[in-house]
C-alpha cells in the first residue's frame, strides 16, 4: 500500500526496501536500532535473538528506507530455524537493496556450506549489495583491509563501509548512499511510522529479550511469549497478560526461579521497558506454561506468528 502524496513528499521521491542479512549477532538489529532512534529489535549479547522479519521505518521529505530486520542464517535444527530463513529469504527476495553485515571482530560467514548457499542466494537476485562492516570500534584499522580483500573475491560490491552500530560511526554515510540507491517512488508507508508491527507485537519481543538477557545457556532459546490480553483502560494502568512458554518442566521451574524471584525479575526489567516504549504505565502479568516440542509444531509456530 502506498500513502497518498502530500505536501512534504517531492517529485523526486526515493523509496524501497533494504535487506540487512549476515550470521547471528553482527548487529543488525542494533544498525537498525541506531538509525530510527529507538529501540524495535530485541538486542541481547546472544545470537539469534531476532526470529521475525522485522520493518524498521525511517522516512524523510526526500527518501523513505524500510529496513527489513532478519534472523540471523543458520543451519536449520528445528522447524523453527527453517521458518526463520524463509523471513530471510523472503527479505532478500522482497528488497531493493542488500547489506551483508558482518563482524569486524569474526569476520567469518558461516561454514563453508553455508557460505555457498547464502552467497548463491544473494548473488542470483543481481541486486546492488553492501558490505556493512560492524564493530570497527572493536579492532584496529589496519585489520580491515585483509577483510574487504576477502570478502570482494566472493561477491561484487557496490559499496562497503565500515562502521560501529553502537556508536553511530560510519552510519549516516552508509543511509545517505542507501537513500540515493533506490528508486523513484512515493512512501510505501506513512511519513511518522517506524514498523508496521503492532504494539501487543513489541510488548512480547521486549519480555523475550529480558529472557535472553538474564539466563544462559538452552533456557532463552527454548522460550516464546504469548499475549493473551492487552487492555488499554482510560484512567488506569494499561492491563497485559503473557503467557511465557518453554519445552519442559525443568525449564519452567529455572524461569520462575526459587519463591517466584527469577520471573518477578523478568517482569519488572520488561515492564520498565514496555512503559518507556508505550509512554505509559502498565500492569504486567506473566505466567509460565510447558508446551512440549513447541519449535516443531507447525500449528503452534502458526499461532505464534511466526508463520503465516
Amino acid at each position: 500500500m502506498v500513502v497518498k502524496k502530500n505536501e512534504e513528499v517531492q517529485d523526486n521521491y526515493r523509496a524501497g526496501f533494504v535487506a540487512i542479512v549476515g550470521e547471528p549477532n553482527v548487529g543488525k538489529s542494533t544498525l537498525i536500532n541506531t538509525v530510527l532512534g529507538q529501540k524495535i529489535s530485541a538486542v541481547t549479547r546472544k545470537p539469534q535473538t531476532t526470529r521475525h522479519k522485522i520493518l524498521g521505518i525511517l522516512s524523510t521529505n526526500l527518501y523513505q528506507i524500510v529496513f527489513l530486520d532478519t534472523p540471523g542464517l543458520v543451519t536449520p535444527r528445528y522447524l523453527l530455524h527453517e521458518e526463520m530463513m524463509k523471513h530471510a529469504r523472503s527479505a532478500i527476495k522482497d528488497s531493493d537493496l542488500i547489506i551483508l553485515m558482518i563482524d569486524a571482530t569474526h569476520p567469518t560467514f558461516g561454514n563453508p556450506t553455508e557460505q555457498r548457499m547464502w552467497s548463491d542466494e544473494i548473488k542470483k537476485t543481481n541486486k546492488r549489495l553492501f558490505l556493512v562492516i560492524n564493530k570497527i570500534d572493536l579492532v584496529q584499522k589496519v585489520t580491515l583491509l585483509p577483510i574487504i580483500a576477502s570478502y570482494s573475491k566472493r561477491f561484487s560490491f557496490d559499496e562497503i563501509f565500515p562502521i560501529s552500530a553502537l556508536d553511530s560511526t560510519g552510519t549516516t554515510e552508509l543511509i545517505s548512499s542507501l537513500a540515493q540507491g533506490l528508486p523513484i517512488h512515493p512512501p510505501y508507508y506513512p511519513l511518522d511510522a517506524v514498523s508496521e508491527r503492532s504494539e501487543k507485537f513489541f510488548v512480547s519481543e521486549i519480555i523475550r529479550e529480558k529472557i535472553f538477557e538474564i539466563f544462559k545457556e538452552e533456557i532463552p532459546y527454548s522460550t516464546t511469549v504469548d499475549i493473551i490480553e492487552f487492555k488499554e483502560e482510560k484512567g488506569r494502568k494499561d492491563l497485559i497478560r503473557a503467557e511465557i512458554y518453554v519445552e519442559r518442566d525443568s525449564q519452567k521451574g529455572i524461569l520462575i526461579g526459587k519463591q517466584g524471584k527469577a520471573l518477578k525479575e523478568i517482569g519488572e526489567l520488561a515492564r520498565k521497558d514496555i512503559e518507556i516504549f508505550l509512554s505509559r504505565p502498565v500492569f504486567l502479568e506473566l505466567y509460565v506454561r510447558v508446551k512440549a516440542k513447541w519449535r516443531e509444531n507447525g500449528e503452534w509456530l502458526k499461532r505464534l506468528g511466526y508463520t503465516s
